[in-house]
């Protein structure tokens, strides 16, 4: 079992190629997404936002349950099980997991839902994995809309790699 967060540095590489392998759909958002658009940003976790069909929910249940996924600052002793039924009950989850810590998004503050978020993302190959990473500009809309001081901090930086990219074309 994991230890409580910050018991080790995400597995990128595996996080991502083990989500991928079970077929759960999700949009790479937050700080991954960040420094995946060339942001020096240093995230302790990945933040995914997953659709929430019964038919993902099923291989995000087993994703997670094969990573001994636990709730994060939960009681060690709290009974939990990232089954269907626990999913469909909540919306957004913070896991420590083997792999590291992953937060879960059934909705993205300043978007709504899976299907509104996958209109803004965008496809890169990643780990020989092709995956939906929310664009520059998504991250700039949703980290503005989240309004945390560490979201906001970020900002101007996307920006500045906005501006670079359309100064490039």
């Amino acid at each position: 079992m994991t230890d409580q967060p910050g018991s080790r540095p995400p597995d990128f590489d595996g996080i991502i190629r083990h989500f991928c392998s079970e077929g759960v759909e999700f949009v790479i958002i937050g700080g991954l997404a960040a420094t995946l658009h060339g942001s020096a940003y240093i995230t302790t976790d990945v933040d995914f936002c997953y659709n929430r069909s019964p038919q993902n929910l099923d291989r995000l249940a087993r994703a997670l349950t094969a990573i001994h996924a636990t709730l994060r600052g939960a009681p060690p002793d709290l009974p939990f099980r990232p089954d269907v039924s626990t999913l469909r009950a909540g919306l957004n989850f913070t896991f420590v997991t083997d792999l590291g810590d992953i937060d879960m998004f059934g909705e993205v503050i300043g978007f709504g839902s899976f299907s509104e978020v996958v209109k803004d993302a965008e496809e890169l190959s990643l780990f020989g994995f092709t995956v939906r990473i929310l664009t520059l500009n998504g991250l700039i809309r949703a980290k503005r809309a989240a309004g945390r001081r560490k979201d906001l901090t970020i900002v101007p930086e996307l920006e500045a790699l906005r501006e670079l990219r359309e100064d490039g074309d």
